[in-house]
């Protein structure tokens, strides 16, 4: 199968065996970097970086990603398009296609990733919005994989705010035919939207969906435990509010002692020390978080050359 020319926006928009594809490639690619082999898939090609909201994580993985892989990648700033401001999405979508050969947009409303991919004549990445973050969710199941665990049939724990990602650990995973469990306080859980979805994929795919407002529920015999800030980029308003809501809806020793004895801890960073997650919890032999943190890289490498690669 080809995904070559495909946007890249939410994992709903794909097949298990595509999403598998993505990932068995991201290991090969993985693979050959820790060995030293050259794959220059994106030689003489350009990828355009489109940041409204800043990141650690994704600018380092996606431009050091299309340098390993032969390409260069162009970092463009607020100050630098004014993404609806100064030009339309359109005209952005239309001009930088026509000069680079696949964009990546990290935006505040999905809006408008979906509204650069229909103007776009070339691929359009995801690198994240406020309803999806679909590379994280590839580097996540990456790393469950890396850890010695199958993908379909686990227990996959999700602790904190209905979000992005909490979003994206769900089409992922429920089209994986995981069980996802999420547990959020009420009026911050997943959409009702996106618990229908799980629901109506689940039952091809054999993955299930179970919100709860429980921590100690939802991480009991969790197989991952995994958990997020609990106030998201532009909610920073809502920062005090959200910390007396989410009280207890943290990873901590007592969580993981639920959890299965070979359980994995993951989180995408940044973390909340004492918030979300403990700091002991992220330094015990069951954290994977600075594995899934490399793995932003491996993953977003594997997208970018089956989709814009020759």
């Amino acid at each position: 199968m080809s995904i070559h020319g495909r946007d890249f926006l939410t994992l709903k928009d794909f097949t298990p065996a595509e999403i598998r594809q993505i990932l068995d490639f991201a290991l090969e690619v993985k693979r050959r970097q820790k060995e030293g082999e050259r794959y220059h898939p994106m030689a003489g090609k350009m990828m355009a970086m489109i940041f409204q909201k800043p990141s650690l994580r994704t600018r380092v993985s996606f431009e050091t990603g299309m340098f390993q892989l032969g390409g260069a990648a162009l970092y463009l700033g607020p100050s630098d398009i004014g993404l609806g401001k100064r030009e339309t999405v359109e005209d952005i979508a239309r001009v930088l296609s026509s000069q680079v050969d696949v964009i990546m947009a990290r935006v505040f409303g999905h809006d408008i990733v979906e509204d650069l991919a229909r103007y776009s004549d070339v691929p359009v990445i995801n690198g994240l919005s406020d309803f999806t973050h679909p590379c994280q969710a590839l580097a996540d199941f990456q790393t469950i994989l890396e850890s010695g665990k199958r993908l379909k049939g686990i227990r996959l724990t999700y602790v904190g705010d209905g979000n992005n990602v909490a979003n994206s650990l769900i089409f992922g995973g429920i089209l994986l035919g995981m069980h996802v469990v999420t547990a959020s306080p009420a009026g911050y859980q997943v959409t009702e939207s996106v618990q229908a979805w799980a629901r109506a994929k689940g039952k091809d795919s054999g993955g299930s969906l179970t919100v709860t407002e429980s921590v100690e529920e939802a991480v009991t015999g969790a197989d991952v435990l995994y958990t997020d800030v609990w106030a998201s980029m532009g909610q920073e308003e809502e920062s005090a509010k959200r910390s007396k809501v989410f009280q207890g809806y943290q990873i901590n020793s007592k969580a993981l002692a639920l959890a299965r004895e070979d359980a994995i801890v993951l989180h995408c960073l940044p973390a909340h020390y004492d918030d979300e997650i403990t700091k002991e919890v992220v330094d015990s032999p069951n954290s994977r978080i600075f594995d899934q943190a490399e793995n932003r890289l491996h993953a977003q490498k594997a997208l970018i050359a089956l989709v814009a690669g020759e």
